[in-house]
């Protein structure tokens, strides 16, 4: 009999598209393995997110809210393990899973919530911060999940453009709806550049922007921009990986705890809370200064080596016998 998994994450509206993104990217690992995977959860509010499902094939089927009767679904769909990850799930859905079906949990620094067999902490420095005893967990950037189409790409670094390309974007949706601010933020430098601005929302913003709808093409964005604007959000871990400068903000508390372990080692540069003078400032600094963008660069590129989710699949077959 094959190895079945089911994925128990949401995207979206408010909650961004985040999760669903570093879970796809587990899926397509154990997908190549020869598992079966499906999705448990809502996508409602985000045609972006559904098609990631629907271009792979990956089925989705609503997940009930009450622990039980996840468990319940988990049975009839005759899943070996269950991946959760979401900030929503009652207490006891671990639990009450695991009483058939290991279950893996990804968090983000904080406590493990859910009752696991397996926790997956990907931020930098996670594997730095105690945890409770005989608590199983893989932690730190060795395990961030990466995709496909993120893995098969590279950028040439060191490109010195008289007027850098800027891509600015907060997640698949832009739940906080912060873009425009940030755009005008930008615009307040008074410096050249040409920027991307992806919104779900379309906006008008004077200047030398071009504003665009949540994109498949992120990743190659990612790589043709000279400085990327973005929340301390997954797509980090992407950036990081491409060796891509990055200035950060934060839009949600947990991701607060990657903005201050970038910034704090100056592996990106920090541009606090809000689009206000201090930020503008940082951006005039970098959008003038070429050497210092690709320093950014050259510090992140290499945290990530492209290869955790096969780490991350190793340990969950392993759990399971798969």
């Amino acid at each position: 009999m094959r190895t079945r998994v089911g994925v128990r994450c949401d995207a979206g509206g408010a909650r961004g598209v985040g999760h669903l993104v570093r879970c796809v990217a587990l899926a397509e690992e154990l997908r190549g393995r020869g598992v079966e995977v499906c999705f448990l959860g809502d996508l409602a509010g985000s045609a972006w997110a559904r098609a990631q499902l629907l271009e792979r094939r990956l089925p989705l089927v609503p997940a009930p809210e009450r622990p039980a009767r996840l468990a319940a679904l988990a049975r009839d769909l005759e899943l070996d393990a269950v991946v959760l990850d979401s900030y929503d799930l009652p207490p006891g859905t671990g639990a009450a899973v695991r009483e058939s079906a290991a279950v893996l949990a990804i968090v983000d620094g904080d406590s493990p919530g859910q009752d696991a067999d397996l926790y997956l902490d990907q931020n930098l420095g996670a594997e730095l911060r105690p945890v409770p005893p005989l608590t199983r967990r893989l932690a730190g950037s060795r395990y961030v999940l990466l995709r496909d189409s993120v893995r098969r790409l590279r950028r040439k670094a060191g490109a010195r453009r008289a007027v850098p390309r800027v891509l600015c974007f907060f997640g698949g949706t832009d739940s906080a709806g912060v873009a425009p601010a940030w755009a005008r933020a930008l615009a307040d430098t008074g410096l050249p550049f040409q920027a991307t601005v992806v919104s779900p929302e379309p906006f008008a913003v004077e200047g030398p922007f071009t504003v665009i709808p949540p994109t498949d093409r992120l990743p190659v964005l990612m790589t043709e921009a000279d400085l990327v604007v973005t929340a301390a959000g997954s797509a980090v871990w992407e950036l990081l990986y491409l060796g891509v400068p990055a200035a950060l903000t934060w839009v949600a508390d947990n991701q607060l705890i990657g903005y201050e372990a970038l910034v704090g080692r100056g592996i990106a540069a920090g541009l606090g809370p809000e689009a206000g003078p201090a930020a503008t400032k940082v951006l005039a600094c970098l959008l003038a200064d070429p050497a210092a963008r690709e320093e950014f660069g050259r510090r992140g590129h290499g945290l990530v080596d492209g290869k955790g989710r096969e780490r991350v699949a190793d340990t969950l077959l392993a759990l399971i016998g798969g």
